[in-house]
């Protein structure tokens, strides 16, 4: 709901407007997943609000983001070594450190 109103007149309002909105009970935890990591709020809330047939969700809580981890493939690991002449543990943290990027990773393994 939104500060300073009241709930009850809120309510009445956006029933003369064709609105309905529920909220979804005992929510602890959403989580919201990305590409490049998840969105996770903690004592969330969400409510669903219906209009003109079509429900949406409004979505509040605390939220943090957390970073998906990156997948190196033992070829790239065993690439970087070879061009570098570094060991694999070292060519693996480089590409860790450059998100995957392989050309980043030699650039970064072979610049002095």
């Amino acid at each position: 709901m939104m500060p300073g109103v009241n709930p009850k007149q809120m309510k009445a309002a956006m029933k003369k407007m064709g609105m309905k909105m529920d909220e979804i009970a005992d929510v602890s935890k959403v989580v919201v997943y990305t590409a490049s990591g998840n969105y996770v709020f903690l004592n969330a809330e969400v409510v669903g609000i219906t209009m003109q047939g079509q429900t949406s969700y409004q979505l509040t809580g605390e939220v943090h983001f957390e970073e998906t981890a990156v997948e190196i493939p033992e070829s790239d690991v065993e690439l970087v070594a070879s061009q570098t002449s570094v060991s694999p543990e070292t060519a693996r943290a480089a590409l860790v450190e450059c998100n995957g990027d392989i050309a980043e990773a030699i650039l970064k393994l072979t610049a002095v």
